[in-house]
């Protein structure tokens, strides 16, 4: 008998979960997401980096310590961003610029993230996340999607996207990401 099989199969279903994410609409049909799944020895260096962070910006960041061991208890990890997004050409606004072609000019500011951004592209990058995670609730698996884990990975190297969120997931008789509590 082959004991608890169910774990044997989380590499496969985390691919099913990327394809939800990779195959999800996109604005004029641009894809520009950037995915990844992280191995095992990557997850321990990921959660080092988010306590190392949480250390250095202080108390109102305590939760990324909370997120690290989640990290570190997750059976494997999937990273979803994006990465030379461009624009969408609707010249809409919501990026803040009356024109796109003002918002490629403004000097881009990096923190957790690099922006300006087409505001379009974060909405796709939304709706990626969302199909993503709405297969995993359909593979039973359990999920959360962190923006803690997602600007650790980009601040490690771990995946070269302007904007990055991750989502850990787990095959647990108890939901790990349930009774999380508040630092």
């Amino acid at each position: 008998m082959i004991e608890n099989p169910e774990l044997q199969c989380i590499d496969i279903l985390a691919r099913e979960i990327l394809v939800a994410a990779r195959t999800a609409p996109k604005a004029k049909g641009k894809d520009d997401l950037i995915t990844g799944i992280l191995e095992r020895d990557e997850q321990e260096i990921l959660a080092r980096v988010m306590e190392g962070m949480a250390d250095e910006r202080g108390e109102r960041f305590a939760f990324f310590k909370r997120d690290a061991r989640n990290i570190r208890d997750a059976d494997t990890v999937v990273l979803i961003g994006l990465r030379n997004a461009g624009v969408a050409g609707l010249n809409c606004g919501a990026c803040g610029y009356k024109e796109c072609d003002l918002m490629l000019e403004a000097q881009k500011v990096k923190t957790d993230f690099e922006g300006p951004q087409c505001s379009i592209k974060y909405m796709d990058l939304g709706i990626a996340l969302g199909c993503a995670a709405a297969k995993a609730k359909d593979l039973c698996l359990d999920n959360r999607i962190f923006y803690s884990a997602g600007t650790a990975a980009i601040a490690a190297e771990m995946i070269k996207a302007d904007i990055a969120m991750v989502i850990p997931l787990s095959v647990k008789g108890k939901n790990i990401f349930f009774d999380r509590k508040w630092p």
